[in-house]
């Protein structure tokens, strides 16, 4: 069965999250996802009011740019979420916008190894594991959470290009593909994905895809997805982004899901004028016509 989310997009102030998440709590939906893009909300801060404010919907957070963050606090951050909302928080990570980090000094030279020593490390502080690592970007001496999970964690990661796809198979729990990402682009990125699991001999763990789909809906629906995509420079890529009723966004993340996405989360454009409704129709009127 495919899940379906849709994110709050941090174009909206954080006064606004809370309408949203009591909204897609109320609605059925499956998963909330936020944003943490710079300058805009805090995602760990978000995600814990999110939660807080929620009873079963699940809240993801994609992604957290680990140049940002020493992994310890990652962690830290992480296992409070799952302690507190067990079941309910999932956490991807990524190596971020270079041009942002490059704002806040923390650009590194080698963003692929900083991904892959944050995400061996993060994975096993979330595992209960005391961690003495000393790596080009990552250094531990003797760390373990004194509040670890109470049970395994899913451990995402952003990724887009060949080498961040392989390494997301090598290193994470899952995979968060972008709006970008084409039916085709998502069977391209399996295959990477897959050929990760295999060197890392993790061909029988799961590995969950999660695919982020620009939709829109409403009389002005093309108008504003167009706009978007060409604002975006992939206004000349087919097969991008949705508009239209219910049944044509149903049939769009099908396509996806037939192409191996697990997980997939519909985007409002960024200029959605209805943010509440536009969750109520992703869970009320899009969800019960995907299988």
């Amino acid at each position: 069965m495919t899940a379906l989310g849709a994110v709050f997009r941090p174009q909206l102030p954080p006064e606004r999250l809370r309408d949203v998440v009591l909204i897609a709590d109320q609605s059925g939906l499956g998963e909330l996802w936020l944003w943490e893009d710079c300058f805009r909300e805090g995602g760990v801060s978000a995600a814990a009011a999110a939660l807080a404010w929620s009873e079963r919907v699940r809240v993801g957070v994609g992604l957290l740019p680990v140049p940002l963050r020493n992994v310890a606090v990652t962690a830290m951050e992480a296992a409070s979420l799952h302690r507190m909302f067990p079941g309910r928080a999932v956490v991807a990570v990524g190596h971020g916008v270079q041009d942002w980090m490059g704002q806040v000094g923390a650009r590194v030279e080698s963003p692929l190894t900083l991904l892959r020593e944050h995400l061996d490390a993060l994975r096993g502080l979330l595992g209960g594991a005391r961690v003495t690592t000393d790596g080009r970007y990552v250094k531990l001496d003797d760390v373990a959470l004194d509040w670890p999970p109470e049970g395994p964690v899913e451990v995402l990661a952003g990724a887009t290009g060949p080498r961040s796809l392989r390494l997301s198979g090598e290193a994470a729990d899952g995979t968060v593909l972008t709006s970008s990402t084409t039916p085709d682009g998502v069977r391209e990125a399996r295959r990477l994905i897959d050929a990760g699991r295999a060197a890392a001999g993790r061909t029988g763990e799961p590995h969950r895809v999660v695919v982020n789909l620009l939709a829109a809906t409403g009389p002005d629906a093309a108008a504003r997805l167009r706009a978007e995509l060409v604002a975006e420079g992939v206004g000349s890529v087919p097969d991008l982004g949705v508009a239209g009723d219910a049944a044509a966004v149903a049939k769009a993340v099908q396509r996806l899901a037939e192409a191996g996405a697990d997980t997939v989360v519909l985007q409002p454009t960024g200029d959605e004028p209805d943010p509440e409704g536009f969750v109520r129709f992703a869970a009320e009127q899009v969800r019960p016509l995907v299988p």
